[in-house]
């Protein structure tokens, strides 16, 4: 089980560090390691290091927050051990690319399972001393749903301010209805979820549905629920109705479409035309030179591209077969001209359908 900890769920209404709360939190976690393989993704480590330079407010620079995070990342994991004491735990930084490379991912998966099999409980955090926009995963909710992936975990469960997911955003109408169970995250759902309520957090709702998209992909089951309410954990696992349940999709992808799909950032876009996309998407076809109509960025061979249609809509990633400059000249080509464009003949595609993972 992997159990996300919202820097919300461990903060109380002024954003500092609320003891109780952890300690509760911390009680059910120890109960349910008892006879479950756990692994907590906790947030935290900002907000701590900004009470303890005694700052008025979380600061808006990179390096702020880089400082706050080293200040704060070691207290945090001090708590953790003081609260699941007699458990050993065991503390796991990353940062994005740390997953973007295929190897390292796999490293990561390997260290995980061999904590997991010695019984220690990994806490795992975002290495936010050293992360950059282009390394960051941006939020914990992120992390939680890649970590899932990663281990091929049962199930998900994010903790955070609020109950779970409401047909509204519940701080502006009263009178919106909690969402109990959830069959699949559409488009409009992902639309009308907000930004994060906190100060000190970075997640928002939309976040968090992205993280149960993802992971409910992989056939993982998710639950978003409140982390300050008593008993949350006990009740979810317990199997009684508490907060939003996302179930798992049937057809299940694979792993390395998983890393595609999830783990990659795009250093491209790949415009097709209508016949192309549909090629991919109804004939599980790979995407040939002859489909692109343009193409966005900078990128080389092997490296991640997002597919769009020409209205701009994303419907796949994978990797690029060619550089950015030589699918300049390939778009529009059939792949009897490839040779003769380039001085040489690759792959005829510019992204092979073994290297697509569809969004």
């Amino acid at each position: 089980m992997v159990v996300k900890i919202g820097t919300n769920a461990l903060t109380n209404t002024t954003g500092r560090f609320h003891r109780p709360h952890f300690e509760r939190l911390a009680g059910e976690l120890l109960l349910l390691a008892k006879s479950r393989e756990l692994i907590i993704v906790s947030s935290g480590a900002i907000a701590l290091g900004v009470e303890r330079l005694g700052l008025p407010a979380k600061p808006r620079d990179i390096p702020g927050k880089q400082a706050c995070a080293a200040v704060g990342q070691s207290r945090l994991m001090r708590a953790w051990e003081e609260a699941l004491d007699p458990r050993i735990v065991a503390q796991v930084l990353l940062t994005h690319s740390d997953v973007q490379d295929r190897r390292r991912y796999l490293n990561a998966r390997h260290a995980l399972e061999r904590l997991i099999a010695d019984g220690v409980v990994p806490v795992i955090n975002e290495n936010d001393t050293v992360s950059v926009d282009e390394i960051k995963f941006g939020d914990n909710d992120t992390l939680a749903g890649l970590v899932a992936g990663l281990v091929s975990a049962d199930a998900l469960v994010i903790l955070s301010d609020v109950e779970g997911l409401y047909d509204a955003d519940p701080r502006k109408h009263p009178d919106a209805k909690l969402i109990g169970t959830v069959e699949v995250v559409t488009r409009a759902m992902l639309a009308s979820a907000g930004g994060s309520g906190s100060s000190v957090g970075t997640g928002g709702m939309a976040t968090k549905l992205r993280a149960a998209q993802q992971v409910t992909e992989l056939g993982v089951r998710c639950v978003i629920a409140a982390g300050q309410k008593p008993g949350t954990l006990t009740r979810v696992f317990a199997g009684e109705d508490e907060g939003t349940l996302f179930e798992p999709q049937h057809g299940r992808r694979d792993a390395r479409h998983a890393w595609i799909a999830h783990a990659l950032k795009p250093k491209g876009t790949l415009v097709v035309d209508a016949g192309a996309r549909a090629a991919v998407l109804e004939r599980k076809k790979s995407l040939l030179p002859s489909g692109i109509r343009e193409v966005k960025g900078n990128f080389s061979h092997g490296d991640p591209v997002d597919l769009s249609d020409e209205r701009g809509d994303v419907f796949a990633r994978g990797l690029a077969a060619y550089g950015a400059d030589e699918l300049r000249k390939l778009a529009g080509k059939r792949t009897t001209q490839i040779e003769a464009t380039l001085g040489y003949r690759g792959l005829d595609e510019a992204v092979h359908r073994d290297d697509l993972a569809m969004l």
